[in-house]
């Protein structure tokens, strides 16, 4: 089997799933956007061969790269990237070199696409929240009668779009001005502005769309305020076989199933947001309830697929190359869980506790810890820390340990 994985250099711990992929036999090729002296070594362990394209966005560049790998190797079985940044790319690929398996270009719309995405999960059985489509000063009356609809604060980002990038609140009508003026090079979603925080489901399916594993990871502060307030990073993995605190788990694991059949989505990671409703949104929802926020047709970003792995017991990675090879999981399911913490500290601040009592206090819990990579450290913060507890109670003083800053 020949898999393409596309820039299996970025982020720099994605070697985990080309080793996976390798150790299942699978003929794994490479191609990004780092000269192969800057690849992870255990990445080039992995690969059978890596082909560097400087300009990754140039489509010309990679259809070469394919055509190269094609004629010395054979069919393509596979085209991934498992990045947010290159699934359009991933398709157009697929398309050119008749591989069948994943998303091709006219199929990108619903997992691109914020606004199209609402419609899927609609289908799953979850509501969403009230949106408008904005291009500019042109669809001003459009916009203020969505505003008069729903009121203030409205949340603004791009239709299409990956991270926080360039998403804000407008809370007036002098900032809904501003926002108006500004030259838009693509298309906006303007939403309400709900209180509340995301949980996400995050998961594994096959061939034929079922679920093989899931797990749900809560957020309580959002992206947005984290960047903005430069917070300190606090999240935590529950697996579905323990008890959760702010909603039912059960009925929320039944719905991120539902969601995930209505995409139709084949032998793939995925990371799907819910928003869980904090006080009562007239004409939306009462407090508790879960809407549909957005999808990501990957696995979650940054270093959460560890954390998923400390929760439940398993390795993500082996599981993802079951998938590929067997169409089936077959990693055990059934050794303990905990509920695994996320936690990062930024460089600008001082806490009250160093990092030396840090490791000491919990090092029976500590799974790894180190420096977050700088593109990612203004929304994730700059150190981080994992750690597992069997309840939830020992995590969050563990977060609170972590984060205390002084005063």
């Amino acid at each position: 089997m020949n898999f393409i994985f596309i820039s299996p250099n970025f982020p720099v711990r994605y070697f985990k799933w080309v080793e996976a992929l390798r150790d299942h036999g699978v003929n794994v090729l490479g191609i990004g956007d780092s000269p192969y002296y800057e690849i992870h070594d255990r990445l080039k362990a992995a690969l059978r061969e890596y082909y560097f394209v400087g300009d990754m966005s140039n489509y010309d560049n990679m259809r070469r790269a394919v055509a190269y790998f094609q004629s010395k190797y054979g069919h393509i079985d596979f085209i991934e990237s498992n990045n947010e940044w290159w699934l359009t790319m991933d398709a157009r690929l697929r398309k050119d070199f008749g591989v069948t398996s994943g998303f091709l270009p006219e199929q990108m719309d619903g997992i691109k696409a914020k606004s199209a995405m609402k419609e899927f999960f609609k289908k799953g059985g979850a509501k969403t929240m009230r949106y408008t489509l904005v291009d500019g000063r042109q669809d001003e009356e459009k916009v203020k009668k969505f505003v008069s609809e729903v009121g203030y604060p409205v949340f603004v980002k791009p239709n299409v779009g990956v991270g926080a990038s360039d998403s804000y609140a407008i809370h007036n009508e002098a900032e809904l001005e501003t926002f108006l003026d500004r030259k838009l090079v693509e298309t906006y979603i303007m939403e309400e502005l709900i209180e509340g925080y995301i949980v996400s489901y995050d998961g594994l399916v096959n061939e034929e769309g079922d679920v093989v594993f899931s797990t749900a990871d809560h957020f309580p502060t959002p992206i947005d305020k984290l960047v903005a307030e430069q917070a300190d990073v606090i999240y935590y993995d529950n697996p579905f076989s323990l008890p959760f605190e702010d909603m039912d788990g059960e009925a929320f694991e039944k719905l991120g199933r539902n969601v995930i059949k209505a995409f139709g989505i084949k032998k793939r990671p995925f990371h799907v947001e819910f928003f869980v409703l904090e006080k009562d949104k007239p004409g939306l929802g009462k407090k508790g309830e879960v809407l549909g926020l957005e999808c990501n047709m990957r696995s979650p970003g940054g270093y959460t697929p560890d954390l998923m792995n400390f929760g439940n017991s398993i390795s993500i990675y082996q599981m993802y190359a079951d998938i590929i090879c067997y169409n089936e999981n077959r990693q055990r399911l059934d050794l303990e869980k905990f509920y695994a913490f996320a936690v990062s500290r930024r460089k600008a601040a001082t806490y009250v506790h160093s990092e030396e009592e840090i490791l000491t206090k919990y090092h029976n819990c500590l799974n790894m810890h180190g420096r977050y990579p700088a593109h990612i450290a203004h929304e994730m913060g700059d150190f981080y820390y994992y750690a597992k507890f069997k309840t939830l109670e020992e995590g969050k003083e563990f977060a609170s340990f972590v984060t205390e800053r002084v005063k």
